[in-house]
């Protein structure tokens, strides 16, 4: 028999029911199971890496793409309509279409369009419509239906938090705030939830928080880095929909390569997973249920990579090799059709 709670239970609330030994989240009236499995995704899912740079003033409009159960070369997948540093640095993306939103022109500056392109097939990008602010070094998160892009650059740090709904095109429309404005961030999804990891606000790095996807509203504090010393920037986030990965970025004043996950319906530190197999920052990546990806970037010694490498979602340990992209860059847009956010 369901008893009505004495007390109201806010929407997208997430809780472990050890009846059942299943994850479940409050929608409307009543508890729901969170789903855990990956549909067939015709040989697996599929990663897209859209534009990137690889100088301060050279940037590209390559896409190329994956399949991440496999290891192998990128393939080139097709255009975008601009070169841009994205800088999207995390996926925002529904099993049928991937989204990139804003970036930095050289040397028009900061703009804000959205595009996207389709997984099943390859091809050039296409024009969604308009983020509310010009901006760049956005985190983004997502669900099967909404893409919420947090945060930025244009030309200071931005709170401002815009989605949209990814079946669909237009104009992207507020959500709310981040509890403070930042820049080169990353970021988690689960189905109901994504998680801000990090970033810049000068002088000072910034707190973890978190949003409920499926409402809006201002973020809340979720919890502290697994380096008590502080957050990273340009950091690379990944997340299936139980675990979140959050890998390599700068700590001043050097460059890092540990891996650290987050259990993404809880509150609390990050625990360490493993590491990178160099120092390496904007190394932007997604993932599928079982494997996460992360591919390209730049180290001290090298001003842009195209090596990919990848690690088990279920696992801890190091990364390893799995390929190269078909250009060497960096600070890239990353899309999968099987990342956290579609369970």
């Amino acid at each position: 028999m369901s008893l009505t709670p004495k007390t109201p239970i806010p929407e997208g609330a997430i809780r472990y029911n050890t009846d059942s030994n299943k994850m479940e989240v409050w929608i409307g009236d009543k508890w729901m199971i969170v789903a855990t499995s990956s549909p067939n995704l015709d040989g697996g899912a599929r990663a897209v890496f859209h534009s990137g740079r690889i100088s301060s003033a050279n940037d590209k409009n390559n896409i190329d793409y994956i399949t991440i159960s496999t290891a192998g070369n990128a393939i080139d997948f097709g255009d975008s309509s601009q070169s841009t540093e994205s800088n999207n640095t995390s996926c925002i993306a529904s099993r049928i279409r991937g989204i990139y939103a804003g970036g930095y022109q050289h040397p028009g500056g900061h703009h804000n369009q959205i595009g996207f392109i389709t997984f099943s097939s390859t091809g050039n990008s296409t024009d969604f419509g308009n983020l509310t602010q010009s901006r760049r070094a956005i985190a983004g998160v997502s669900n099967a239906t909404r893409g919420v892009f947090c945060g930025g650059l244009s030309p200071t740090n931005r709170d401002t938090i815009d989605f949209v709904t990814i079946a669909s095109t237009g104009d992207a429309v507020d959500f709310g705030n981040l509890t403070q404005a930042r820049q080169s961030g990353t970021a988690m999804s689960s189905p109901t939830r994504g998680v801000i990891y990090g970033g810049y606000f000068h002088p000072s790095y910034v707190a973890n928080e978190f949003i409920t996807i499926a409402s809006t509203g201002n973020a809340q504090e979720f919890g502290d880095a697994y380096d008590t010393s502080g957050n990273r920037y340009n950091p690379s986030g990944i997340s299936n929909s139980i675990r979140g990965l959050v890998a390599g970025g700068i700590l001043e004043p050097a460059q890092t390569k540990y891996i650290e996950s987050y259990q993404l319906a809880t509150f609390g530190k990050g625990t360490l997973f493993g590491d990178l197999s160099t120092n390496t920052r904007s190394k932007n990546g997604t993932a599928s249920p079982t494997r996460g990806v992360f591919a390209g970037g730049r180290s001290p010694a090298d001003p842009g990579t195209a090596g990919i490498e990848y690690v088990s979602m279920q696992t801890e340990g190091n990364a390893v090799d799995f390929g190269d992209l078909t250009q060497a860059r960096y600070e890239h847009a990353p899309m999968s059709n099987g990342h956290g956010g579609l369970g």
